[in-house]
């Protein structure tokens, strides 16, 4: 299955949910900051891609919009699930994993999995060998490496030859 094309807003909302036991998407990552028309732009996408949907919440922070007295809030959906799983694939949180809601990482097929394979090199990466091995801008390199570090690997840095790598420390 082909994995839909998911902006870095989506991403980053989807990845929140998923991580919440409400499944909420608001409120937004502190990554994102506040509710902007951004991301509001961001959310219509995935309510029409049916990767979220309007449910009543109860917490105030997980408003969205209200109906009448009702307040409404947005949650993952299994189909948001399935689009996450798909568009990333390095070492699934734990909590995801356990509850089988994360696909198993292939790390020769994905461009994370790219990513993983040349940080952990003896060496690491440059970020200009991440970007050429990717395709992705250098803020996305950034933010694929602080995702990772999120998930538990342990990312450093370090200079070769006055150019910054990075690399993540093998397992002994």
């Amino acid at each position: 299955m082909a994995h839909p094309k998911l902006s870095d807003i989506q991403l980053i909302l989807l990845s929140a949910a998923a991580l919440r036991d409400s499944g909420s998407l608001l409120p937004p990552s502190d990554t994102l900051g506040a509710l902007s028309d951004r991301i509001r732009k961001a959310i219509g996408g995935l309510i029409r891609r049916g990767f979220a949907a309007e449910v009543e919440v109860s917490d105030e922070q997980c408003i969205w919009r209200r109906e009448g007295d009702r307040p409404i809030g947005l949650a993952i959906t299994p189909a948001g699930r399935d689009a996450l799983a798909a568009g990333t694939s390095a070492e699934p949180h734990p909590s995801l994993a356990e509850a089988g809601m994360v696909a198993t990482p292939r790390a020769s097929t994905t461009k994370i999995g790219k990513v993983l394979a040349l940080l952990g090199r003896e060496q690491g990466a440059s970020l200009a060998e991440l970007v050429a091995a990717t395709g992705w801008l250098p803020h996305t390199i950034r933010a694929a490496l602080s995702g990772l570090r999120k998930k538990g690997h342990a990312v450093s840095t370090g200079k070769v030859e006055g150019v910054t790598h990075y690399r993540i420390a093998q397992a002994a």
